[in-house]
């Protein structure tokens, strides 16, 4: 993580969580707060955000530790590490069915928070690149020689080439300009350019693709496609004539 990781301690035996606090700081994590009580964790997170729970099993108050993260997962997902001073196997299986990323048995040596708190950063990471890879290849379009199916919603539809007028560069996606709808990738227009069919489409500038066939006006810097002036860069323009004279 480039920011620092923040953490916050639930724990009601104060001088405990004082001690957690300094050392999470001397080891370079900002501590979000020390919140004794469950109600009181809940209301924080909305403030705060942490990345990380130190969550006390054995809170006082309403809420033990358990019914904290339990009532947390409800709407958040920052993943717990329990402290527990013992733990009998009735507490044991509860806490298991809130998926923590870890125990740490009081009392506790720097090392083990030091680890406990490096392997949860780990673990998220980790997770975090496989969300991103499974969302970039779910993303991608399948690309046909007459037809492009991409992503609408949570479905694949098919466009066909025929329909696409032209293609624009949003920094990381590409917005889709066909007869009827517009449809945005999660895709570099370097990327698509490099899969769609020469055949139909060209670059004609850092931000645009064309479909050659939709073209219907020619200007000194520019083509008309719909009504739509879509700007020809000078290294771009010579390629584009000579595909049209050839089609």
């Amino acid at each position: 993580m480039s920011e620092k990781t923040k953490i916050l301690i639930v724990e009601d035996e104060m001088i405990i969580a004082a001690n957690i606090s300094l050392q999470l700081t001397k080891l370079g994590y900002d501590v979000t707060g020390i919140v004794p009580r469950g109600e009181d964790a809940l209301l924080h997170i909305e403030e705060t955000k942490p990345d990380i729970m130190l969550l006390d099993i054995n809170l006082k108050g309403k809420l033990d530790g358990i019914e904290t993260a339990e009532a947390m997962q409800k709407t958040h997902n920052i993943p717990v590490i329990y402290l527990t001073a013992n733990i009998d196997d009735d507490h044991f299986n509860r806490a298991k069915k809130t998926h923590p990323y870890g125990f740490i048995s009081k009392p506790f040596k720097k090392l083990d928070l030091q680890r406990a708190i490096e392997l949860t950063i780990s673990q998220l990471n980790t997770k975090n690149s496989e969300l991103n890879k499974t969302a970039e290849i779910s993303n991608k379009p399948f690309i046909l020689s007459d037809s492009i199916f991409v992503r609408h919603h949570n479905t694949m539809v098919k466009v066909n080439i025929e329909d696409i007028l032209y293609i624009e560069a949003e920094r990381n996606y590409c917005r889709i300009y066909s007869k009827t709808k517009e449809y945005l990738l999660v895709m570099t227009l370097k990327d698509l350019v490099e899969k769609l069919p020469s055949k139909y489409f060209l670059r004609v500038h850092r931000s645009f693709i064309v479909n050659l066939s939709q073209i219907n006006e020619i200007g000194t810097s520019h083509v008309v496609i719909q009504k739509k002036a879509i700007p020809v860069s000078k290294a771009f323009k010579e390629e584009l004539l000579k595909r049209l004279q050839t089609i």
